[in-house]
């Protein structure tokens, strides 16, 4: 098999791709923080703190969608380059 290179003289930004790997991690992190936050505040109705722990178990969910979004187009761009207008 033949040694070949893109011949579209495309290159993946590596800073770029290492950013958007770390954004995902932080994602993955809020993905499993969120729904453990809520649960355990479902769980504690009657605690005092049960309506805080709930608004921030909501405010991570909406955080990691956001996030999973950010992620996938800072790789995106990484991978593919930024989109020109």
């Amino acid at each position: 098999m033949k040694n070949w290179k893109y011949k579209s003289g495309m290159k993946t930004n590596k800073e770029l791709l290492l950013k958007g790997i770390k954004s995902l991690g932080y994602t993955v992190a809020l993905m499993f923080t969120a729904p453990f936050t809520i649960y355990e505040a479902f769980k504690n109705e009657e605690h005092p703190l049960y309506l805080p722990v709930l608004i921030l178990g909501f405010i991570l969910a909406i955080a990691a969608v956001g996030m999973g979004f950010r992620s996938i187009k800072i790789i995106v761009d990484a991978v593919f380059g930024k989109k020109s207008s």
